[in-house]
């Protein structure tokens, strides 16, 4: 059990504030917020937010950031078709 909770919890459940990584395909910036699980570069490539990733694995997720944004997350973390399809490898 989390008694304190987590460091990186507070950046999600937080308010939202704007990251920004370049994209390793055509070297743009990609701005996303810190509630997004992924953005997508002009270019196509998807960058996602390693500061939620810990969400997908962590067996405290739900406990530690809620069970609003964790529903939120595993839902918006699974690029859709569309985006699939478009992302570079």
């Amino acid at each position: 059990m989390i008694k304190n909770g987590c460091p990186g919890a507070a950046r999600i459940k937080g308010t939202p504030e704007i990251i920004e990584k370049i994209c390793p395909e055509c070297g743009r910036e990609i701005e996303m917020f810190t509630a997004d699980a992924y953005a997508q570069c002009e270019c196509g490539f998807i960058a996602y937010n390693d500061t939620q990733s810990c969400i997908k694995w962590c067996k405290f997720a739900r406990e530690c950031v809620g069970d609003e944004i964790y529903e939120q997350f595993m839902k918006s973390s699974e690029p859709t078709e569309s985006t699939k399809s478009e992302q570079k490898i």
